[in-house]
């Protein structure tokens, strides 16, 4: 039997173009028995525009990044009133503090945290988001009712920032298996705009350019595999990955690898993206629950990832985990890929176990089920 629908009120820091933002637009999408409403504390981003196609309402405050207004604040409580949320999900640790505090402010009792970040790092996360990290670790023991994380190694090191251990539940992110699939059109669509043929190995990574990501590790590893005599090219997708970014073109240039990187910028259509690529990249120095590496497997595309959050979870035996900052390592992980990928059926049944993978553990469905679940035991508690 069907449990109660429940009103679900998500309340997240922005709708940039990031993982948690993707996974609460998949979930509101696709989940048919709970009411979903968002409230975004800053504008529209990327997302607003397609949870309003979808359907789902959107309230946003339009508080200045990275501050917090008396009047985004007012208006966000007047919100929690006025609709009277079953639970309040909050989205990242911004939204988390100010969400939370004002979900109880507003009277409301079931009050789930997300957290998708799991590098703390000074230098690779701004000093503002760790302190808010660190406060809503003090609160966890009085706000939350459940803390929904995405990924087990965050769980660990939030455990380690005195988080509430025993309110954590870990809900892996859940995919659209009807857009991430095999597509051989795709495929060839994207390498004839790219004028990569069919024979020539294609590396890929789908980040944008932040020092997390790391890009500077996959660009010494090219230099190293293109010294050793391997032919490829690499395309490098997502916010600031353009020929319009200096220091990335410099990089690129004092390797000596420009000729064999392609540079897409952002792009909507990533599942014909990670179809188009024969291996996804991530050289990451943090994450949490890596988005690109299910969506690449999704769509039959190997993976060679560093070792960060959940990466060696999700690639299983289907892929390649390397050390973070070892660009020696990336580029000896790179070189075997290449040498499978000469031979087509060692190559196409390593495709068919990483599109498996996603399938078996990763589905949209089993991610809408385990919020649900968590959703259900806040609100009976």
């Amino acid at each position: 039997m069907l449990s109660k629908p429940l009103n679900v009120l998500h309340v997240i820091t922005g709708l940039t173009d990031g993982g948690a933002e993707n996974s609460l637009y998949q979930l509101c999408q696709n989940d048919r028995h709970n009411v979903h409403r968002v409230v975004s504390l800053m504008d529209a981003g990327q997302y607003g525009p397609r949870l309003d196609s979808a359907g789902i309402e959107v309230v946003y405050l339009h508080m200045p990044h990275g501050r917090v207004t008396f009047a985004g604040l007012w208006r966000l409580w007047r919100t929690i009133r006025e609709l009277r949320p079953d639970v309040v999900q909050t989205w990242m640790y911004h939204a988390n503090l100010v969400g939370g505090v004002m979900a109880r402010l507003a009277g409301v009792k079931a009050i789930c945290w997300g957290i998708h970040h799991s590098n703390l790092m000074p230098g690779a996360t701004g000093r503002s988001t760790i302190w808010v990290a660190k406060a809503c670790g003090v609160l966890s023991r009085v706000v939350p009712s459940r803390i929904v994380s995405c990924s087990q190694h965050a769980v660990e090191v939030h455990r380690k920032l005195r988080y509430a251990a025993m309110k954590f539940v870990v809900v892996p992110n859940g995919y659209n298996l009807s857009l991430l699939t095999p597509d051989a059109e795709a495929r060839t669509r994207v390498r004839t705009e790219w004028e990569v043929d069919d024979d020539t190995p294609l590396f890929g990574m789908v980040a944008r350019f932040d020092p997390q990501k790391d890009h500077a590790n996959l660009v010494a590893a090219l230099a190293e595999l293109k010294g050793l005599g391997w032919d490829f090219r690499c395309a490098l997708v997502g916010g600031g990955m353009d020929a319009d970014n200096a220091e990335l073109v410099r990089l690129l240039e004092d390797y000596g690898v420009r000729e064999r990187v392609l540079l897409v910028g952002r792009r909507s259509d990533i599942p014909a993206v990670m179809n188009a690529l024969d291996v996804h990249v991530l050289s990451s120095l943090g994450e949490a629950f890596p988005n690109v590496l299910s969506e690449a497997m999704a769509c039959g595309t190997p993976c060679v990832s560093t070792d960060v959050g959940d990466a060696a979870f999700i690639v299983g035996d289907t892929g390649w985990i390397v050390p973070p900052s070892d660009p020696r390592s990336l580029a000896d992980h790179l070189a075997m890929a290449l040498d499978e990928y000469a031979d087509v059926p060692v190559w196409q049944a390593r495709k068919q176990r990483a599109h498996q993978r996603v399938v078996d553990s990763f589905s949209v469905q089993r991610m809408i089920d385990g919020y649900s679940a968590s959703w259900h035991q806040a609100y009976h508690v």
